[in-house]
């Protein structure tokens, strides 16, 4: 009997567990798990958990009776130790043992450290599990000044969350914009105002020289510029590390993530990878990527789960990315791939905080930003998904109805299909 052995269990992890058995019934699945939490929802601890507006832990990712009804095994607080692909079997911290016909790593990804005198004192920070919410919004309660270290999602995601309960915000960002790795220059200078105009003070080329404490607890951060911030909580987000040890251990390539081909197997048979930990060729362009999103994780997951069943690879991951962030007031909805853009169309009025920014590489529509704009990331992801033809000049046209565009294309497309031409 097939058994699929799963190590991971965030969204990528569990999406393949149900992904693979609502294929078939057949085959034995294992999710394995170093959290001791039932696996939940991750995107509302950075915002909605984190702001007071949710008192409740977040959303279990499935019912607490979905593991057993479907027939998966699921062990929490489980450290998987050794992979040995010769064997095919995986050994964990407390004894178990485990053999395998599919192994995939969705081993996810973890806080990158902050490596400054100081960075261990009581009161810094980090984000990334239900944990490190607990105890951050805790903390907030009693926090007058909070100095937040870089401008990326979390980031600027807590910042927000930090002022709005009323509390002093700067934030120190080593780059020259914030967000630059998934924004246009256009919608990080937004960011910027639409920030400073909340009261928090944004600090770019800015990095972090050491944290300063009185009995034992944060007091100030001392910044490369030589400048001093009070604080007492200080909030690190300078990205994340793919947690690829057992697999390069296990002789898999490993490179900022765990390289996988378009098919999502990894460099020894019978392994996969997904998620964030996950390294794969880019649709667009064929150059390796990996990227940090719930999207990203779940598509991918479903990818693999189809392979798996198959028993061969012979679905390719060609998804559109897609990413979405609430910082106060703001909005911010991604889909496609910023960094691919040469030439950036506005869509709308900055001035009325609603807009979107299209971008093109070859007059090829590669990204849109859309701030405060739902209507126009639904339809940007229509367009981008089915491969439509739009052009700079119509991007550009006010007048040009987007959205018609996207439902009447998809609707002409699936017509054709229900006709069988």
């Amino acid at each position: 009997m097939s058994h699929t052995v799963i190590i991971g269990a965030g969204h990528g992890g569990i999406q393949v567990a149900d992904a693979l058995r609502t294929i078939s019934g057949e085959g034995k699945i294992t999710v394995l798990s170093a959290e001791p939490h039932i696996p939940y929802q991750r995107p509302p601890l950075s915002k909605e958990f984190l702001s007071g507006e949710s008192h409740e832990p977040p959303l279990p990712l499935r019912g607490q009776t979905f593991y057993s009804e479907r027939g998966i095994n699921s062990k929490f607080s489980t450290h998987v130790t050794e992979v040995s692909t010769s064997s095919r079997q995986i050994r964990t911290a407390d004894g178990g043992v485990f053999s395998y016909t599919d192994l995939v790593f969705a081993t996810g990804a973890r806080n990158r450290r902050l490596d400054v005198d100081g960075a261990e004192l009581q009161g810094v920070y980090y984000l990334r599990d239900l944990d490190d919410a607990l105890s951050l919004r805790s903390a907030l309660a009693d926090a007058r000044r909070a100095v937040v270290i870089g401008a990326g999602f979390i980031g600027l995601e807590f910042a927000a969350v930090a002022r709005q309960r009323g509390l002093d915000v700067t934030v120190l960002e080593m780059g020259d914009r914030p967000m630059a790795r998934a924004t246009s220059a256009i919608v990080s200078e937004y960011i910027v105002t639409a920030h400073e105009h909340a009261g928090v003070k944004l600090r770019f080329r800015e990095g972090v020289a050491c944290i300063h404490g009185e009995n034992g607890g944060v007091s100030s951060v001392s910044s490369t510029d030589g400048k001093e911030y009070p604080a007492d909580l200080v909030l690190v987000g300078i990205g994340v590390v793919p947690n690829t040890e057992v697999a390069a251990d296990s002789g898999v390539a490993v490179d900022d993530g765990i390289i996988v081909n378009e098919y999502l197997e990894a460099s020894e048979p019978n392994i996969w990878a997904v998620g964030d930990c996950s390294r794969f060729p880019n649709p667009l362009s064929g150059d390796p990527i990996r990227i940090e999103s719930v999207q990203n994780a779940t598509d991918q997951a479903k990818c693999v789960a189809a392979n798996i069943a198959a028993r061969k690879a012979e679905k390719r991951y060609e998804e559109i990315p897609w990413f979405w962030s609430y910082q106060g007031r703001l909005k911010i909805q991604i889909v496609g791939h910023v960094q691919f853009a040469s030439k950036f169309i506005v869509r709308g009025e900055i001035e009325e905080r609603r807009f979107s920014v299209f971008g093109f590489k070859n007059d090829i529509l590669t990204s849109v930003e859309s701030i405060n704009f739902p209507a126009h990331h639904m339809a940007a992801r229509r367009i981008m998904t089915m491969g439509l033809s739009l052009t700079p000049g119509k991007a550009a046209d006010p007048n040009f109805p987007l959205k018609e565009f996207s439902f009447n294309e998809k609707k002409k497309r699936q017509t054709e299909n229900d006709s069988g031409t």
